[in-house]
């Protein structure tokens, strides 16, 4: 890293480049949602929207990181990259079709990864000036203050979203909502899987399915649920940072319903009782 910069060489000094970049980029992505240039778009696929904010909120970050660890590797959902040891794992704007029309549901999310695990999380929704963090061992905060997942406990109460990929048969994701609307669910969608995390994290939904899912879109709100209290599925050994897999995140009280209803497995706990991580 340069001798000059201001972040430390650790997790800790990571962190602070962390909420550094998200805020900077969440300047851009903000001026662009409000000055309408989301709304020219183009299309990578079916259901799958790229905007100019999307390349120049991606190219800004990998900047600011590599500025100061250029050591680093770095994955996006726009520009590619490699995994490494020590590796940042970023989604520009997650939830484009809604930035791309105008609604203010939409994130960034940017996550670091250091052999294997997930050590730093981070969502921002700048529209809302909602920013999330988590540091695995330190918990998650909203906006400074601290967050749990919610305390539902039936089902009958719960509110469950699933999100969707073209990856998977229509077929898999009818049954899936059959059998959760079974459990007696509510289930919703949104249009970023970034923020259903973030709202599991923090108690505004119960769970999030997606039966399978970007690594750039889910591996910050894996974080956030873990240090929020949530269980969620062993992500890492189902999928891969550069392949995805299948995510699940619950509160515990209803997560093995969820499981079950998915198919999706939750991650296991080693002999002290702890979750194993993501």
């Amino acid at each position: 890293m340069p001798s000059n910069s201001p972040y430390s060489n650790d997790i800790p000094g990571r962190t602070r480049l962390c909420e550094d970049v998200i805020r900077s980029a969440g300047l851009l992505v903000l001026k662009g949602f409000r000055e309408n240039a989301g709304r020219s778009f183009s299309m990578k696929g079916p259901q799958d929207f790229l905007t100019e904010t999307d390349a120049a909120s991606e190219l800004l970050i990998r900047g600011m990181i590599a500025d100061h660890f250029p050591e680093d590797g770095f994955l996006g959902e726009e520009g590619g990259g490699h995994v490494t040891d020590r590796v940042w794992v970023v989604d520009p704007i997650d939830g484009t079709a809604n930035f791309a029309r105008g609604i203010p549901h939409f994130c960034i999310s940017i996550a670091y990864v250091e052999n294997g695990n997930i050590e730093i999380g981070a969502i921002f929704n700048p529209a809302e000036d909602e920013f999330y963090i988590a540091r695995r061992g330190f918990g998650a905060t909203l906006n400074g203050k601290p967050i749990k997942v919610s305390a539902t406990k039936t089902f009958d109460a719960a509110s469950v979203e699933l999100g969707w990929s073209g990856r998977v048969p229509n077929e898999t994701y009818l049954r899936t909502i059959s059998d959760l609307l079974s459990l007696g669910t509510n289930v919703r969608r949104a249009g970023s899987g970034a923020m259903a995390l973030a709202y599991v994290a923090d108690g505004r939904s119960d769970a999030y399915i997606e039966l399978h899912m970007n690594s750039w879109d889910c591996a910050a709100g894996l974080l956030l649920v873990e240090e929020a209290g949530g269980v969620v599925c062993p992500f890492m050994e189902l999928g891969s940072l550069a392949a995805g897999g299948p995510v699940l995140a619950s509160t515990p009280t209803i997560a093995s319903g969820v499981s079950r209803a998915s198919l999706i497995p939750l991650a296991t706990s080693d002999p002290n009782g702890n979750l194993l991580r993501a």
